[in-house]
């Protein structure tokens, strides 16, 4: 039986339970769970070990052990330019080229700035993909956009923008701010906050971030009640080469070694942030509203009403192209749906591939952060995160 640490305020043990059960039935290896609801942290637990292998010399998982989440940085990459936008530093509908005068190039003169967030610029793959170190370079990533004509024309539908996201909301935000979009979340966001995730961890700083492990290892069988296994036409579209969805996904090729220091260090912003659960859960609640001081960081919220409403405003719907299911976006934020179901229709926020997750629920005053490094075969809707999700809305029904 999987011996899980941390704390659970009262009428929150069933999460608890959730927690364990993953560990016990889905496959779990390490893991954290942080929940808050109206600011305050009510669940804050962690079991497991920090490398995903579990081999004998494996340190165990401790309460600030800090994870890759892949895509889930997309969700905290996100917030920068809606603060902007908040501080009246950027406009939404300006073209981006206002700010990056060379991303005009090639038919993208009517690319705004929310087409970027909301995965609207026909943007999510490259003719030629980087390799893994041009993708960290800074410089190779946005110059290939800056020269890429869209697929579709921006504006008209929408596509998964997997990782061509890292370059073009990371030299929107440099050219805006003079500031990397690492940077500027750790002096704007985290650390006043005191929240535990970073765009870029120095190579010198990595001891705490656990070793996920191989996204291609096989889930166990999915628990009754849960659906893991993809339709056909999805892993058809991953496994074609040809495919936008393959396309998508490789736009970094071949797929970089993300247990890596230097890739750590990058801080890409579409999969490279590291967080630890409560670094997520905290960041979410000041989304959705005020969060109490903790040590470390102060009392305080990140999105005044009219961005936490342009967050959760349906921008994107129906039929993805890259993700070959129906998908809902908002700017920056993936919305409730089939194919991302989160706590209600008004929850924001965004998964990473395997298994992590991150969101908000304003209604009911809930920040919600799960990291794993037991990597398996998903992409939107984990049956582990998506237990603990079911396991929350309970709790919250009584």
């Amino acid at each position: 039986m999987v011996d899980v640490q941390g704390t659970v305020t009262g009428g929150f043990e069933p999460v608890r339970d959730a927690f364990a059960r993953n560990f016990e039935q889905r496959g779990e290896r390490g893991a954290a769970l942080a929940v808050y609801r109206d600011g305050r942290k009510v669940v804050d637990v962690w079991a497991g070990t920090a490398d995903a292998t579990g081999g004998p010399d494996s340190a165990p998982w401790t309460e600030n052990t800090a994870q890759v989440v892949r895509s889930a940085t997309k969700g905290l990459a996100a917030a920068v330019p809606l603060i902007l936008h908040q501080r009246g530093r950027l406009d939404l509908d300006a073209p981006v080229g206002t700010y990056w005068p060379e991303f005009k190039a090639a038919g993208k003169e009517r690319v705004l700035v929310r087409h970027l967030l909301s995965h609207r610029a026909g943007l999510p793959a490259l003719d030629t993909p980087l390799t893994p170190d041009q993708a960290v370079d800074g410089v190779s990533g946005p110059a290939a956009l800056a020269a890429q004509r869209p697929l579709w024309q921006p504006g008209t539908d929408h596509g998964y923008h997997a990782q061509t996201y890292s370059w073009l909301l990371g030299e929107l935000v440099l050219r805006a701010t003079g500031r990397t979009i690492g940077r500027w979340i750790a002096e704007e966001m985290a650390r006043p906050l005191g929240l535990q995730l970073w765009l870029g961890v120095p190579e010198s700083d990595q001891g705490p971030v656990g070793r996920i492990g191989d996204v291609e290892t096989p889930p166990p069988p999915p628990a009754q009640g849960l659906r893991a296994r993809p339709k056909r036409s999805v892993l058809e579209a991953y496994r074609d080469p040809e495919s936008l969805t393959r396309r998508a996904f490789t736009a970094i090729h071949p797929l970089p070694d993300e247990n890596a220091p230097a890739y750590r260090a990058a801080g890409l912003p579409a999969s490279g942030g590291i967080a630890t659960a409560r670094g997520l859960a905290r960041c979410y609640a000041a989304f959705a509203g005020e969060v109490e001081a903790e040590a470390g960081g102060r009392a305080g919220r990140l999105f005044v009403p009219a961005t936490l409403t342009l967050a959760r405003t349906e921008e994107s719907a129906g039929p993805d192209r890259v993700l070959v299911v129906n998908t809902r976006f908002g700017l920056g934020y993936m919305l409730h749906g089939p194919s991302s179901p989160l706590l209600s229709r008004g929850a924001f926020g965004h998964p990473g591939r395997g298994g992590s997750l991150a969101f908000a629920d304003p209604e009911s005053g809930i920040g919600f952060g799960y990291v794993t490094n037991g990597m398996q075969q998903n992409v939107t809707a984990d049956p582990r995160a998506q237990a603990l999700v079911r396991a929350l809305r309970d709790c919250l029904r009584r």
